[in-house]
């Protein structure tokens, strides 16, 4: 009878795998990586406008210090034209001429 054991029990199947239930330890590492996803998600989004209100603030920065130049120029010419002779000056250039002067056109100049 003991050696028909053995055979017996060399002829069975092994027994199945008890599988272990829940690994917590990969529940775990599963929640803290969504976690992290999570927190990344979350600060993706003001990370885009960050970037996006910076190059926009950089643009109006450069158009201020041009319309900035600009004024300081219109204020100087501003000032130029308020010089009595200034009217006069402004006038030549415009080609115009005072009452009782006479024009002259040059033409073919080199």
């Amino acid at each position: 009878m003991a050696t028909r054991r053995r055979e017996n029990v060399g002829s069975q199947a092994p027994p199945a795998r008890v599988s272990p239930g829940i690994r917590w330890d990969r529940v775990g590492r599963v929640a803290l990586l969504a976690t992290l996803i999570v927190i990344v998600l979350s600060y993706a989004s003001p990370a885009r406008q960050w970037i996006r209100q910076s190059g926009t603030a950089k643009h109006q920065k450069q158009e201020l210090g041009d319309l900035t130049s600009e004024s300081a120029k219109l204020k100087r010419r501003q000032r130029a034209l308020r010089d009595p002779g200034a009217l006069v000056r402004e006038g030549r250039r415009l080609g115009m001429v005072r009452v009782g002067e006479r024009s002259y056109v040059v033409e073919n100049l080199p």
